[in-house]
């Protein structure tokens, strides 16, 4: 399975990886939603954008969300978040997921590392390239 991304120059001027998804409720109402690719970060967590267009049920989070400044003050939401693979098919990851309800904390939802678990991560700048793979996809790293 191939998942491709891209590279997106955010409103800072920075240019990010991101992959591009769909978040849906419990209820089947849809978002499109940009996921900022984060290798870092222990847990994907959708923005208040996302948690507002879906009117996602807020749950009481079950484990701290930390960034530089300390608890984001973040809630949980049971979603699926779909992502459209090579072919024709879309591929589901279904839980609970934190997101911040504060709009001001969070520029774009991040993906992390509860779903990118499940993938190679492919993060080359200089080719162009953001992709995540498994299963019959491999690749290969060689000296120029």
């Amino acid at each position: 399975m191939r998942i491709d991304g891209s590279w997106f120059r955010c409103a800072d001027g920075e240019v990010r990886p991101i992959i591009l998804a769909e978040v849906a409720s419990i209820h089947g109402e849809r978002a499109s939603c940009m996921l900022l690719v984060d290798s870092n970060a222990d847990s994907t967590v959708l923005s208040a954008r996302v948690l507002e267009m879906l009117r996602l049920e807020q749950l009481p989070p079950l484990r701290p969300v930390i960034d530089k400044g300390g608890d984001t003050g973040h809630v949980d939401v049971e979603a699926m978040i779909w992502f459209t693979r090579d072919g024709p098919d879309q591929v589901a990851f279904s839980g609970r997921f934190a997101a911040v309800a504060e709009p001001n904390a969070l520029d774009m939802s991040v993906l992390g590392r509860d779903i990118l678990r499940w993938f190679d991560l492919i993060v080359d700048r200089s080719s162009n390239i953001v992709c995540l793979v498994n299963q019959r996809h491999d690749y290969t790293i060689s000296a120029c």
